[in-house]
C-alpha cells in the first residue's frame, strides 16, 4: 500500500480505509490500540479517511466496550488520525440499534447487501440497511456480488437476466442494485482481474439508478431463487438452545442453502466454517439424534436428517 499508493499519489488524490478487530487475539486495550499503530506506520499514510471497527455484533460488541476503543478512535479524530469514525456489522437490526444508540458518534455502517440476502433471514441486508438510514447513517456496501456468486448465479437467474439485458454481465446487476439504494455512500465490489475491474467500471459509468423495469427483473430473480428448495430455517435458534451437543444448527444450514443455491463448495464451507466452528459450535457430524431440536423448531424441520446429509456432503467425523 505505502509503494503502490501513498508514496506515489498526493495524499488528498485518494480515500484510504483499515479496521480494528479487537476480539482477534487482543487480550488487552494496549493489544488493540496497537493494531492501529501498525496500520498507520505500514501504510505511511498519516490518516486514515475511514476508520471501522470491525465485525460488531453478537458476543465481538464487549471487546470494544471493554477496551474504551471508542474514546480511542474519538480522540484519534480529534489528532487528525482518522477522519470518519465506522463500524462493520454482521447481525440483527435490533442489535444495530443498540450500538447505533449507543454511540452517537459512529459516522457510518459497512453492511453486507446484495439482492439475494436483501429479505434472506440469515443475513436480512434490508433490515439492517433500514435500520442504518433510521439513524440517517450512511452505509457502505460489502458483498454485493454475494462474494462473487452472483456472477455466476443459478440458471433460471441467470436467464431472467440475460433476457433482461443480454450485453450486461450478472455481475453488474449486483453491483447496480446495492448503489441504487439511498444513503449509499459507496459499493466495495472485489476484483481478481482487469476484465472485472473493466466491468465494473462501465456499469457504474453515468449511472442514475435501476429503472423500474431494472427492479422488476431483480424481483423475479428473487422470486427465482426462492423457489429453489432449501431447508427453510429462518436462523430463530430454538434448535440450539436445546441441543445437548451445542451442534450449530442454523449455521449449517445457511452453509448447506449456499451449496444449494451456487453449488460452490468453497463458499458453504466458508459459511460453515464461520457460523458453526467459528462461532464455537460442533459440527452436524456430532448430532445424536435425540431429535429435542425437532420438537422445539416452529418449522417443523427435519433437523436430524439434514444434520445426517450435512455431514456426509462436508465430510465431517464426530469430534
Amino acid at each position: 500500500m505505502r509503494q503502490a499508493l501513498v508514496e506515489r499519489y498526493p495524499r488528498d488524490s485518494f480515500q484510504l480505509a483499515t479496521k480494528n478487530a479487537a476480539w482477534i487475539r487482543c487480550r488487552t486495550r494496549e493489544d488493540a490500540i496497537a493494531q492501529f499503530e501498525a496500520s498507520l506506520q505500514r501504510t505511511g499514510a498519516g490518516y486514515f479517511d475511514n476508520y471501522l471497527l470491525h465485525n460488531l455484533g453478537e458476543n465481538r460488541t464487549h471487546f470494544f466496550d471493554d477496551f474504551d476503543l471508542w474514546d480511542f478512535v474519538k480522540e484519534k479524530k480529534a489528532e487528525g488520525k482518522i477522519r470518519h469514525i465506522g463500524i462493520s456489522f454482521h447481525s440483527t437490526p435490533e442489535e444495530l440499534e443498540e450500538i447505533l444508540k449507543a454511540h452517537p458518534e459512529i459516522e457510518f455502517v459497512q453492511l453486507q447487501i446484495n439482492y439475494a440476502d436483501w429479505e434472506n433471514p440469515a443475513v436480512n441486508s434490508k433490515g439492517v440497511y433500514e435500520m442504518a438510514r433510521k439513524y440517517d447513517k450512511p452505509v457502505i456496501v460489502m458483498e454485493p456480488v454475494k462474494g462473487g456468486l452472483l456472477a455466476n448465479p443459478p440458471e433460471s437467474v441467470r436467464e431472467i437476466l440475460k433476457s433482461a439485458e443480454p450485453s450486461m454481465s450478472e455481475a453488474s446487476w449486483a453491483v447496480r442494485f446495492a448503489a441504487s439504494l439511498p444513503g449509499v455512500l459507496v459499493v466495495l465490489s472485489g476484483m481478481s482481474s482487469l476484465t472485472q475491474m473493466e466491468d465494473n467500471l462501465s456499469c457504474m459509468k453515468d449511472f442514475s439508478g435501476l429503472t423500474e423495469d431494472e427492479e422488476e427483473t431483480l424481483e423475479r430473480a428473487r422470486t427465482a431463487l426462492a423457489k429453489i428448495p432449501l431447508i427453510p430455517c429462518t436462523t430463530c435458534n430454538y434448535c440450539a438452545k436445546v441441543c445437548p451437543e451445542s451442534i450449530g444448527i442454523s449455521g449449517t444450514f445457511t452453509a448447506m442453502n449456499v451449496y444449494t443455491l451456487y453449488r460452490s463448495m468453497p463458499s458453504a464451507l466458508h459459511q460453515e466454517n464461520w457460523l458453526v466452528t467459528g462461532h464455537g459450535k460442533k459440527q452436524a457430524a456430532n448430532c445424536i439424534k435425540c431429535g429435542r431440536c425437532e420438537m422445539a423448531c416452529p418449522q417443523h424441520i427435519e433437523i436430524r436428517r439434514h444434520l445426517s446429509d450435512a455431514a456426509e456432503l462436508f465430510g465431517q467425523k464426530k469430534a
